[in-house]
């Protein structure tokens, strides 16, 4: 029995055919290519791998992109944007090795304790933003918000789907943990939230109380001690008990001093999404 011919391939239904695979990348890319293909006799493996990482390149700015959106990280508050010489008792080369998150993969927490304005909000937003370019998921949330949601969702008999849902997240940032007086009700689902998360996920809190005025978040005692005891086992602890970035801002408004524009941030995650790919370009065209 003679063997079928094969069916001729039909060039033109190209785009349609990339369009139905979900490889807009390819679509986009692949004439480029095949000219720069022919032009040097590429053999078909090279063509093939050159549109492969073209598209893989693409998916992961995009994926960054989508968990940027998701994570609700205050916009700007980014490494590149951190004035590390204004911290209190905290080095650049600490934040940066926070930065690469090996913390994360343990399940371990990170807490920021210390004076209102004193740039613990920035500091976890920036590791958080680089977690996110990393690959990392990422959740910012004041505390209050995350109780409230909570909250309802206990009121809903759907808390477990709620906490289940958090579990995506490597890692949750709780601002503002000690701002307001929790009642019973409050601190019973942040602590569920807590406990849940010990051990397996991560979690990156910022307080202006110490330990010792928690009893503000949980007013229970045993709950205080079990929740603190939780998030301190494995965690990292930074102390930044310095004079306000906000007063310090006032101050130099008042003495009309020029305050300096906030420096673009070399973390934007949406302009490094097209520079990977143009850079994945031009790695091909060089070879």
């Amino acid at each position: 029995m003679t063997a079928a011919a094969p069916r001729p391939v039909d060039v033109h239904a190209l785009p349609a055919m990339l369009t139905a695979l979900r490889l807009p990348s390819i679509q986009r890319h692949w004439t480029m290519l095949a000219d720069r293909a022919d032009a040097e006799g590429w053999p078909a493996s090279r063509f093939l791998a050159a549109l492969a990482e073209v598209e893989l390149a693409d998916r992961d700015a995009r994926r960054i992109q989508r968990h940027l959106q998701q994570s609700e990280l205050p916009g700007g508050k980014t490494l590149a944007t951190l004035d590390f010489k204004a911290l209190p008792g905290v080095t650049r080369a600490r934040i940066e090795a926070l930065a690469a998150g090996d913390w994360v993969e343990t399940g371990a927490n990170l807490i920021a304790i210390g004076n209102s304005g004193a740039g613990k909000s920035h500091v976890l937003c920036a590791i958080g933003h680089a977690l996110v370019e990393a690959g990392k998921r990422v959740l910012y949330t004041p505390t209050t918000d995350i109780v409230q949601r909570l909250q309802a969702a206990r009121r809903d008999l759907v808390l477990e789907a709620a906490l289940a849902k958090l579990d995506k997240f490597d890692l949750i940032i709780l601002d503002d943990i000690t701002y307001a007086q929790k009642d019973q009700a409050e601190s019973s689902v942040l602590f569920e939230l807590i406990a849940r998360r010990y051990e397996t996920r991560s979690l990156a809190i910022a307080a202006n109380q110490p330990f010792s005025a928690w009893n503000r978040v949980f007013p229970d005692q045993a709950m205080t001690v079990a929740a603190i005891d939780r998030l301190v086992h494995h965690a990292t602890i930074l102390e930044m008990n310095g004079e306000s970035f906000r007063r310090r801002a006032a101050a130099r408004r008042r003495s009309s001093e020029p305050v300096a524009a906030p420096t673009a941030s070399s973390d934007n995650i949406g302009v490094e999404a097209t520079d990977n790919i143009n850079d994945k370009l031009r790695e091909i065209s060089a070879e």
